[in-house]
């Protein structure tokens, strides 16, 4: 019995962890038909919009105020030969305007729908997956080189172990690091993209800029854009365009499948 109480606990932990953080309610009033815009483009324009940021799966998107945190009212309008989505996005508990914004093209069917969007919820707190401490590890031929990174809410990342590895004529070299860093989140931009001629879908982009100590010497600074998918309980990602390079082995395939080592698949461990 004591087992299984701490078999549920532990499960618990996992789950509180990974939906702790709220998702916020954003309310999408049909767009106004402005001068030189017909009701259906104002009504297609509003359904993309619904569309996209539905796709991105930080948000709860109803149609219209009713149980909105935020609310986006915007009007569709033609001045001169361009189409004109602007819009602002409220407080819908304070009534407080958060910003007001603009997406024009010479079609409606041109306006960037992905930027306006972007836009529209710059004030909305969105939730960031990648909060809390990741594990990695490559299994060497003398024992795994690990990798321990803390992504913290103010945008900055505490490295609490960093290895990196060395082969050279059957001869290997390991270094413990450690170190400090910064990063910025992109939890919106699940976006399609193709990787070694294969169609991926992303959930995520950060861009890591880390300083390490105790590494190899080509490790000491990593600098990275990299593009996340997470499982679909948020506890484990893959990096699927590239890698948090830890070493160089140059003695083949017989000791590793690739000349560059990096780090790519983590498992969230607190």
């Amino acid at each position: 019995m004591k087992k299984i109480f701490l078999l549920l606990l532990l499960v618990l932990s996992a789950f509180t962890a990974a939906f702790a953080q709220r998702i916020p309610a954003v309310g999408v009033i049909a767009f106004e038909a402005g001068s030189g815009v017909s009701a259906a483009d104002a009504a297609n324009v509003t359904g993309s919009v619904i569309s996209e940021l539905s796709s991105w799966g930080t948000l709860n998107i109803v149609q219209g105020s009713a149980g909105a945190d935020y609310i986006i009212r915007g009007t569709l309008s033609r001045q001169g030969s361009s189409f004109v989505l602007s819009a602002l996005t409220i407080n819908a508990n304070t009534q407080q305007e958060l910003n007001t914004y603009t997406e024009q093209a010479g079609a409606v069917n041109n306006i960037s729908i992905f930027s306006f969007c972007l836009k529209a919820v710059d004030r909305v707190p969105l939730p960031n997956y990648l909060l809390g401490t990741w594990q990695a590890s490559l299994n060497m031929p003398d024992g795994p080189i690990v990798c321990i990174i803390e992504f913290k809410s103010d945008r900055t990342v505490a490295v609490e172990r960093y290895d990196t590895w060395e082969s050279r004529q059957n001869n290997s070299l390991r270094y413990e690091g450690y170190g400090k860093g910064i990063y910025l989140y992109a939890g919106f931009a699940n976006r399609t993209i193709t990787v070694n001629s294969q169609q991926v879908r992303i959930d995520a982009i950060v861009n890591i800029n880390l300083t390490l100590e105790e590494t190899l010497p080509n490790q000491t600074s990593v600098i990275a854009g990299l593009y996340l998918v997470f499982n679909g309980e948020r506890t484990s990602f893959n990096l699927v365009n590239g890698t948090l390079p830890c070493g160089t082995n140059y003695d083949g395939p017989s000791v590793y499948p690739s000349a560059s080592l990096g780090f790519v698949s983590f498992t969230k461990i607190r």
